[in-house]
């Protein structure tokens, strides 16, 4: 068997697969959410340990296997979110602070006043954002006491998720990251490979805290004695979207994924050669099982999901989420209804953070079905421009999406998306396709699988929804909503 570790923004979860990639266990644990001031997240990162290890167990357990039936551990974590402990001791000098964090928003505003991002995005595929690890590295520095004398004598270790997983599951023997973690953080080079001088200077973060990078698959460390019955191979490691796009089987270019969680995250394969995007869409290191560079174009949606949260909570036109398809199916259509989910702003392509949530079209007749059925198509319509965004910038003309999260389980939804897009739709027989990635990762990384070939042969397809809706229908559709977006915009300004 395989143990993949799912460290995830609001839960800590561990799942069993056997070598045909199919679930033999999981196990699945929240821990608390740290909200110090508006627009401030923490996570303690202990407790981000203690969950992630007791569920290992748990998922071993519920498998019905002993430790030593495991042959390898994959590693998949929140991107971004941001770690500093003590190298003596291993304690946590603050708490992480959470990729959704802003309270670095004006030091990263700072360096786009100095004329830096150009270069930045250059350098790293990324925006000089909050949003990524190397403005919050500087952040603990600088409000903790001591923090950044210390830092610079080699007394502190950052680390993203995984590093301080790995940190804590070898006992300080392996403070490691893999290149597609590291690729987020604003201080990685992703041309050169390599950690980077300049953008170090510009992020005041001292080479002495940062970890070895390493590829994401491979044999990187082993477990300390005594965690487990016997020690582990520590094996595979991929931040949770690079993960999926492994686990979906996306490994060459113009192979893409879309995650349908809270927001919704698209990556796309584009080889070795990194994208520079007109449109603003992030470049970023994709999983490489050899030395061979590989690349990925990324878009981020912020609100996926949660627009359903919206319609239950915040509404209250559902009482369960799952209540929504067959209120957005009892009606024919939307009814000229167009809901724009900017609640914080448009994401990509629009980037308009001055953007804010919108129901247009509403007549005398318009119902809530009609309002649920808008606010399921405004997934599919982001996804839309986002997709459109990447075909664009990158020239790649894709053949199908692969989806996955919780909102594709959704018929209707899968449905309406194919249709905007006029592509072919798949869904894959297992949806836990950031942990799949992590145990490929970590089974091709200990010999467990012989190749990607073989992984290939396993992904199997669960549906392929084909567009069916008349192209003039879907032009007017499209048209409808780009004139609802441009409403949202510059509301909060």
């Amino acid at each position: 068997m395989i143990l993949a570790l799912d460290q995830g923004t609001t839960s800590s979860r561990a799942i069993v697969f056997d070598s045909d990639g199919a679930i033999r266990a999981v196990a699945q644990r929240e821990f608390t959410q740290i909200y110090p001031k508006p627009g401030w997240v923490e996570h303690d990162p202990e407790e981000i340990w203690s969950t992630q290890l007791a569920v290992a167990h748990e998922a071993i357990s519920k498998a019905g296997v002993q430790t030593r039936d495991i042959a390898a551990i994959g590693i998949t974590n929140q991107r971004e979110t941001t770690v500093v402990w003590e190298r003596a001791t291993g304690k946590p000098i603050h708490n992480a602070i959470v990729w959704q964090d802003r309270r670095t928003a004006a030091a990263c505003a700072a360096l786009k006043a100095r004329g830096l991002e150009a270069a930045i995005t250059a350098r790293t595929g990324l925006l000089a954002d909050a949003y990524f690890s190397g403005s919050k590295i500087a952040w603990i520095l600088d409000h903790v006491p001591g923090a950044r004398t210390r830092a610079a004598a080699g007394e502190l270790a950052f680390g993203t998720i995984d590093s301080w997983l790995i940190w804590k599951l070898t006992n300080g023997a392996a403070h490691v990251t893999d290149i597609t973690n590291a690729s987020r953080t604003l201080l990685f080079n992703i041309i050169t490979g390599s950690w980077d001088d300049e953008l170090l200077l510009w992020l005041n973060v001292p080479r002495q805290v940062l970890p070895q990078v390493c590829a994401s698959s491979g044999i990187l460390a082993e477990t300390a004695p005594g965690l487990f019955d016997t020690r582990i191979p520590i094996a595979g490691i991929a931040g949770d979207q690079q993960a999926a796009l492994f686990g979906q089987r996306c490994t060459q270019p113009g192979m893409a994924k879309n995650t349908y969680g809270t927001g919704c995250f698209m990556l796309m394969h584009t080889g070795g050669k990194v994208i520079h995007s007109p449109s603003r869409l992030l470049g970023t290191a994709a999983c490489a099982t050899d030395k061979a560079k590989q690349y990925a174009l990324e878009g981020s949606v912020f609100i996926g999901g949660a627009v359903v949260q919206w319609l239950r909570d915040g509404l209250g036109i559902i009482r369960e989420s799952s209540e929504v398809e067959a209120l957005a199916n009892s009606v024919a259509d939307n009814g000229g209804v167009y809901l724009v989910p900017a609640f914080t702003g448009l994401g990509a392509p629009h980037w308009e953070p001055h953007a804010r949530g919108a129901i247009m079209g509403i007549t005398r007749g318009s119902s809530a079905g009609n309002i649920a059925r808008a606010a399921l198509e405004s997934i599919a319509y982001q996804t839309a421009d986002v997709l459109q965004a990447m075909v664009t910038d990158s020239g790649i003309a894709l053949s199908e999406l692969r989806v996955d999260g919780g909102a594709a389980k959704n018929d209707a939804l899968m449905q309406f998306q194919a249709d905007v897009l006029d592509l072919c739709v798949v869904r894959p027989q297992i949806q836990e396709t950031t942990a799949l990635g992590a145990a490929y990762l970590a089974g091709l990384g200990t010999g467990y699988w012989k190749s990607s070939e073989q992984l290939d042969a396993q992904w199997q397809v669960e549906r392929t929804f084909e567009p069916q809706m008349d192209r003039d229908q879907a032009a007017k559709l499209l048209a409808g909503w780009h004139k609802a977006v441009e409403r949202s915009k510059g509301w909060a300004e």
